[in-house]
């Protein structure tokens, strides 16, 4: 694997992760996974931790003039964390509006298209780790961070392979931990880090999800 390569993919990613968050001694920890690329590596965390998956649903708003540039984000209560350099995109109050509406429709649907109707799981008082397969803007995460705070968890732990330096400072407040592979100096994007990094589709997120939920259920029900 050349040295640019930090991850072969994202299981390689997962399985390193894991064994940092191992010395955490987390007992039975909820792990959330940002869809749709967090998901594969969160089923190995809640494989490797003995934890619980499960998502927390967060949608980009995007900038009119760049759909991949994020003006900030939203979950699925509707709550919003706008950038701060917002007032210097042009974006207009009324574009805001009409894009937290349209993220917010996705939101409940993606809640539908993964659970089905299994509830969330409860955060309150657990210790539950937010994983996504790494950090650009670190807009998403922060959004995931503040709503799953709202829901009153033991200890929120962020947990990324890698991330741009100045994201984790951006969310460095937003988490009591944060544990982070890597944080390159010359960052440019996520995928730049990976040998193979395709594209995680919905029909695989859900049916890996769901095999989770399944195995979870089983486990449960034998306790």
């Amino acid at each position: 694997m050349p040295s640019s390569y930090l991850f072969k993919d994202r299981k390689d990613a997962a399985r390193q992760l894991a064994q940092r968050l191992q010395l955490l001694r987390l007992h039975h920890p909820l792990i959330l996974a940002i869809p749709r690329g967090a998901i594969p590596i969160g089923a190995i965390l809640a494989r490797q931790l003995h934890g619980e998956l499960d998502v927390v649903l967060v949608r980009k708003l995007s900038s009119p003039f760049d759909p991949e540039y994020a003006i900030g984000a939203i979950d699925e209560r509707g709550n919003r964390l706008i950038a701060d350099d917002y007032p210097q995109t042009d974006a207009s109050r009324a574009w805001l509006e009409r894009e937290a509406a349209e993220q917010l429709a996705v939101l409940r649907e993606r809640r539908a298209d993964y659970s089905g109707t299994r509830p969330p799981a409860d955060p309150c008082g657990r210790h539950v780790v937010i994983v996504d397969d790494g950090l650009a803007t670190g807009a998403t995460m922060a959004a995931a961070l503040g709503a799953v705070r709202a829901e009153l968890p033991l200890e929120l732990i962020a947990a990324v392979p890698v991330a741009a330096p100045q994201s984790l400072q951006r969310i460095a407040g937003l988490a009591d931990r944060m544990v982070c592979l890597h944080a390159p100096a010359r960052f440019a994007a996520v995928s730049q880090h990976y040998k193979r990094f395709p594209q995680v589709e919905q029909d695989e997120a859900v049916k890996l999800l769901r095999q989770c939920f399944a195995v979870q259920t089983a486990v449960s029900q034998n306790d």
